[in-house]
C-alpha cells in the first residue's frame, strides 16, 4: 500500500524542521512541492531549499504541482472553502495515483504544522473517501507560526491561571475579543481585524515572515501601534507580492485569580 508523509516545515526557516521531519523527508520516494503561483514563489522556493539542504536519499525526486487559486467568498465562505478543497482533492489524488507506485512512499511538505489551520489533511480525507486511491497516512508535526511568534517576542503565550484562545481575523470581526480568556491569537488574518476592536488599551504583539531573515516584530499598545502594523504590512507585501503574519492580543493587567 502507498504510504503518505504529511510533514510540517515550520514557519519559514529551514532550520526548524525537526529530526523527525528530516528522517520523513528521505523515506519518502516522491516529494511534492505546491506552486501557488509567480506572487507566491518565494513558497516554493523555500520547500525547494529545504530539499536540497536536508535530503541525502539519492533515488528521491520532486513533483511540483499547480494550487487553484481560493475564489473571494460569495453568500458562503464554507461553501466557497469546500469547493476549493475539492478541486484540490482531484489534484491530490492524481498526484497519488499517477505519481507513486503501489508500495511507494510520498511526502506532502506542510508550512508550519499539518493539525493547525492547514487542510492538507482534510482533503487527504476527501481522497481516502473517493475510494479510488489507497494509501496509510503518517502526520509529522512541526512548529507553528504561533511558537515562531511567540519567541520572536520572547513572551509566554498563557499567563499563571489564564487560558488562551486561538481564532482567526474573520470571527475577531464578528465576535471581538474573546470573553473566555485573556489572550488571543490571531491566525489567517487578511484584513488587518485588530482595527475593528473598540477597546485601544489592548497589548499588541506583531510578526511577519516569522523566522526567517525578513522578519518584522512589533508589539505595544493596539491603539499605538496600529497604524504602524498596517503601514509595515502594506509596505512588505508590496515589496515581496505576499505576506504571512499573525499576532497575539491580550487584555491589560494581571488575569482575575
Amino acid at each position: 500500500m502507498r504510504t503518505l508523509l504529511v510533514i510540517g516545515i515550520g514557519a519559514g526557516n529551514p532550520e526548524h524542521l525537526t529530526v523527525q521531519a528530516i528522517n520523513g523527508l528521505n523515506r519518502a520516494d516522491v516529494l511534492f512541492i505546491p506552486d501557488k503561483g509567480a506572487r507566491k514563489n518565494d513558497l516554493a522556493e523555500l520547500r525547494r531549499q529545504i530539499c536540497d539542504r536536508f535530503v541525502t536519499n539519492p533515488a528521491s525526486r520532486r513533483v511540483e504541482f499547480d494550487v487553484p487559486v481560493r475564489a473571494e467568498p460569495t453568500s458562503s465562505y464554507r461553501a466557497t472553502v469546500d469547493d476549493w478543497h475539492e478541486a484540490i482533492a482531484g489534484i491530490y489524488e492524481a498526484l497519488i495515483r499517477d505519481e507513486l507506485p503501489d508500495d511507494g512512499i510520498g511526502a506532502f511538505l506542510i508550512w508550519g504544522d499539518p493539525s493547525l489551520y492547514d487542510s492538507a489533511l482534510r482533503i487527504l480525507e476527501r481522497v481516502r473517501d473517493r475510494d479510488n486511491v489507497e494509501f496509510a497516512l503518517e502526520v509529522i508535526p512541526g512548529i507553528t507560526a504561533i511558537q515562531a511568534l511567540a519567541a520572536g517576542h520572547r513572551m509566554a503565550l498563557n499567563r499563571i491561571g489564564d487560558p488562551f484562545l486561538v481564532t482567526t481575523g474573520r470571527r475577531l470581526t464578528e465576535e471581538g475579543m474573546p470573553g473566555n480568556a485573556g489572550t488571543a491569537i490571531v491566525m489567517l488574518d487578511g484584513k488587518c481585524a485588530f482595527r475593528t476592536l473598540a477597546d485601544k488599551e489592548l497589548e499588541i504583539h506583531w510578526g511577519a515572515y516569522l523566522g526567517t531573515p525578513d522578519e518584522i516584530l512589533v508589539s505595544g499598545r493596539l491603539g499605538t501601534v496600529e497604524d504602524d502594523i498596517v503601514r509595515l504590512r502594506e509596505e512588505a507585501r508590496g515589496r515581496k507580492g505576499w505576506i504571512m503574519d499573525t499576532y497575539l492580543l491580550r487584555k491589560p493587567g494581571e488575569p482575575e485569580e
